[in-house]
Order: C-alpha cells, then structure tokens, then sequence
C-alpha cells in the first residue's frame, strides 16, 4: 500500500513505508488506552470506508495509532514523517515523546533515533484530536453537519507515514527557483556545504545553476529537469521546471506570454477514502481525465495533496492554483451567502466577528499553516497561483495575507479573496458567477480578471450517488441537455470575454461530491457524464 516514495523532490534510497496496518483505539480522556478496538489501514481516517473501521472521532474523543517499527539496518539517523494528521497530533516512541503538529493540511517530521532501542527498534503511539468545525483550525470543506456544498469529516492520519534513514549532518530542505530570464535555476539547501549536481557538473550550493538551451515547461510540454544534491554522505534526487509566472498588462502569463488559465475546480473527495487516495494511480487518473477534457489549469479547493499529486501535475502538465483551507468561527449567511445574488456586494474583512475571526490566537495559527504550506509546495513547478481565502469563509486582512504571501514567494500569483469580499490592490480581481450571465468588465485597478467559479451544471446518473440529494447550480435531465448547455455558457459567455481581456475561467467542478452532482464525472468515477472530444471542442474558446 503506498509503495511509492511519498516525497518525489528529495528523495533518499533507504525509506520504510509505514504504511498499512496500525491499531487503533478511541478514548474519551488523553490517557493512553488500555486496550485497542481493532485494526486500522493507515492512511485511511476512520470515517472512510478503506480505513476498515466505519467510525467518526467525536470533537470531545482521542484518536490512538500504535505499531511497531524495526529500523535495525538504518545507519545514522532516522526521521519519522507524517504526511498530514487532521488536526493535532502527538507522537511518542517507546514511550518518550518525539515531537506534534497542530494544523491538518501540513506535512511534519521529527529525529526518532534517540527514542529507539538498542536494537533500533521502536513503537510508534500516535494521538489524535480533531474538533471539525468547531475550532478555529483550518478544516476545508469538512463539517460535522455534513449537506449540500458541506461534506463527511474525516479524522487522523489520512497521508502517508514514512521514516528514512540520514547521516548525522543531512541534508534538511531545499529551496528551488528557476530564473527563466537569467537562464538558469537557484538552488538553496539546509544546511550550508552541499553540492547541486546537475548535468555532469558539480556546483556548491547555495547554486545558480546554468540551464543551457533550456525547454520552458508548460501544460503543452512539461519538461522537467532532474539533478541530486549531496552533502557528505547524503544524496537525495529532485527535479526543476523552467517556467515563470507574472502578470503582465492585465493579463495572466506564462514564461512571458498571455496564457489563459482554462480550468476546472477539483476537491479531490473520493467516496472510498474520503480525503486519501485510493491509490497513486487515483490521483493519475484525475488528473488525466481534466486533460482529457481540455482543461489546463486545476483549482485544489480548500485542501491540499499529498506531494505525489503534484509530481504527477508537474509531469504531466497541469497548472494547478492552491486553495489554503479555510478555518475561523461559524459562518454567517450574509457574509458567504448573500454575495453570490448581490453582485459587487463586499465587506471589509477586518470586521473579524463577522468574518468568524475573533479570535486572534485563531488567526494566527491559520497564518502558521500557510506558511507551511507555501514551504511545503513551494518548490512544484506546478502550482501557478496561491489562494488565501475562499468566498468570505474565515476571511481576514486579506490585502495584508496578500502581501504576506508574496514576500514569502514573489515568483507566484495571488488571489487574495476568490468570488467576493476584494479588499483591492494587488495583481487579480476574482469573481464567482452562478446565478446570471457572466459579462467581461476590464478592472479599474488594471488587475487580471478571474472567472474563478462558474458553472456548476448537474445531472444525477442513478446507481452512481452518494445519496438522494441533487446538489447544483442547474439541472440537466440528461447528458444531451447537459452538453447542449455548456456549449451555450462557453459560446455566449465564456468566449467572448476570454477575447475581451479574461485571463481564467474555473468551471465547477470535475467530479460529483456526495451531494453535489455537478461534476464531469460521478463521485465514484464510473461514469464519464460527457464525450471527452466533445467537452474539449466546447471550451476551447
């Protein structure tokens, strides 16, 4: 399960996947459990049905993980790697505790070597607290009332865990950053000393390295380029793209030239796993069937992937925006609800009780897991914009987050505020359209427009639901009528503004999810609700 090694831009030969059978337990105080209920697959959450236990963690319960682990052939040190643990997290090994996280979306590691034994083995015990929606922390579209555009929670470990081996002095992070005017590419480590090898030349790092006659990547030709870095007796593989993204005359570019963003919206629920994949393959062949369509842009909607997601996007040729799940207090209507009829409806989001962001040890915490995350993603050649918040839900100072965000990368884009609530300034004026005709109005402030929603057709395919619920923007009681109406939204509205200076269209959404219908595919996956060749003739505007 999971063979694949989970972290494709630093990569090391000697890994343990630690994946697959853990037991588990539920308490109802922080007290180590006794006794353990059964057998979980890691990394399913127990909610999901691969997971084997068909249980929900309640907001006042401890989830518990426990295995044993043998690293008797590790030479050196061992690090212990948690791909994302929804939502606080503790770890112990052999009793003595390693390390935690708080956040959900966001990977984190630790050095386990010292809690080991003297045969280099060690049980792992891992607890867990998630309280869903009902603390600030970010949860995407998770909420314990699930309905509608709301959906199943899921708890725990739901990315892989892993451990390798490293030396004493190992090689910690890299920081890669293609210059594709200077011709090369910058490469910084952690720590100071190593060495970028890079097509038969060695280079000490920090590295500009030269990349003669390069390939620009793009969705057409994803070309990437591989090298290794070693430090002392640690090597680990990578890989760059040369590509850059900008904002130029009102207009979203790649490598320089307009490029439009034509996309679709992707929340990567999968009704066996909830937030996990099935398989790597699963992730492949969603990301295959968008380009099948037409689309070259996705938009990750309020979750993030494991790292092999967006390896398979940086391959394949898929530009991806990334979502920061949301988070805050409960929502209120007129703030997330009201917008979507009253067009050019805003807030000032420093109104932070209104917002449902109060709490400022709140927004804080939030600040810390998109630091993460932007650390954690930084380096995929994929991802062309960042997106802070999402139609109001947990908003706040999003003019200074979009700052923020652009001093810790100035080689990406930012939406700061998707569909509504624009605090003004920056590079792009975001707009969610559902509801009436969309018509192209050039930004006062000279900033790219972005149809960032839109859409949301559904038609029911029966055999392939999540339930009886029929959730979307506008039914189709047919495939024919489904077809006939995308060509006409695409013909009259989305082709027109594209020539008028639109620089990206998000359509809602790839796949069905529990009750929304409105998807390209169902939830399942069996059915493709429309010819491929005929959906890539309809969008190419």
């Amino acid at each position: 399960m999971f063979d694949e090694y989970p972290r494709p831009q630093m990569a090391r030969g000697q890994w343990w996947n630690l994946c697959g059978p853990w037991e588990y337990a539920f308490t109802d105080t922080d007290a180590a459990p006794s006794r353990w209920d059964g057998t979980i697959q890691v990394p399913f959450s127990p909610e999901a049905p691969l997971s084997g236990v068909g249980r929900s963690l309640g907001p006042e319960q401890w989830l518990w993980y426990r295995r044993q682990a043998d690293f008797s052939d590790a030479p050196g040190r061992v690090l212990l790697h948690f791909g994302a643990v929804d939502q606080r997290a503790r770890v112990w090994v052999n009793g003595v505790e390693t390390g935690g996280h708080v956040g959900g979306y966001t990977p984190f590691s630790m050095d386990i070597t010292d809690a080991l034994d003297g045969g280099r083995r060690g049980e792992i015990l891992v607890a867990v607290r998630d309280e869903t929606d009902l603390s600030g922390l970010a949860r995407g579209k998770q909420k314990t009332k699930r309905g509608g555009i709301w959906y199943t929670p899921q708890s725990g470990i739901w990315q892989p865990v892993w451990a390798e081996a490293v030396p004493e002095n190992h090689i910690r992070a890299l920081r890669i950053t293609p210059d594709l005017d200077g011709g090369c590419v910058r490469i910084d480590g952690e720590p100071a000393g190593a060495t970028v090898h890079f097509q038969g030349n060695d280079y000490p790092c920090p590295a500009v390295v030269p990349v003669p006659d390069f390939e620009p990547w793009s969705p057409e030709n994803p070309k990437l380029y591989p090298f290794s870095v070693t430090l002392g007796d640690d090597r680990v593989e990578s890989y760059f793209a040369m590509r850059r993204f900008s904002v130029e005359n009102g207009r979203l570019c790649l490598n320089g030239r307009p490029y439009f963003h034509n996309g679709v919206l992707d929340q990567g629920y999968h009704p066996q796993g909830l937030y996990t994949w099935p398989s790597d393959q699963a992730m492949v062949d969603d990301i295959l069937l968008a380009k099948s369509l037409g689309f070259n842009t996705l938009r990750k909607h309020v979750k993030v992937e494991p790292l092999r997601w967006y390896y398979h996007c940086d391959r394949l040729g898929m530009l991806v925006w990334q979502d920061m799940p949301n988070g805050g207090g409960k929502y209120r209507p007129d703030v997330i609800q009201f917008p979507v009829l009253a067009a050019g409806f805003r807030m000032e989001d420093d109104r932070y009780a209104r917002f449902g962001r109060e709490d400022a040890a709140g927004r804080e915490q939030f600040l810390t897991e998109l630091d993460e995350m932007i650390g954690a993603l930084y380096n995929c050649p994929c991802i062309a914009l960042w997106v802070p918040f999402n139609e109001g839900w947990g908003q706040f100072d999003a003019a200074q987050v979009r700052r923020h965000i652009q001093q810790l990368d100035p080689t990406r884009t930012v939406d700061h505020a998707s569909g509504w609530h624009d605090q003004g300034g920056g590079q792009t004026k975001s707009l969610h359209v559902y509801f009436r005709p969309y018509r192209y109005r050039p930004d006062e402030e000279g900033r790219a427009v972005l149809l960032t929603e839109f859409g949301g057709y559904n038609l029911r395919v029966e055999g392939h639901t999540f339930n009886d619920r029929d959730f979307g923007y506008n039914r189709c009681k047919d495939p024919a009528q489904f077809l006939e109406k995308l060509r006409k939204l695409y013909a009259e509205q989305i082709a027109p503004a594209k020539a008028g200076g639109l620089s990206a269209a998000i359509y809602t959404q790839l796949t069905d999810v529990e009750d929304e219908l409105n998807g390209f595919v169902t939830y399942d996956r069996a059915v493709v609700k429309l010819p491929p060749e005929e959906v890539r003739k309809i969008i190419a505007v």
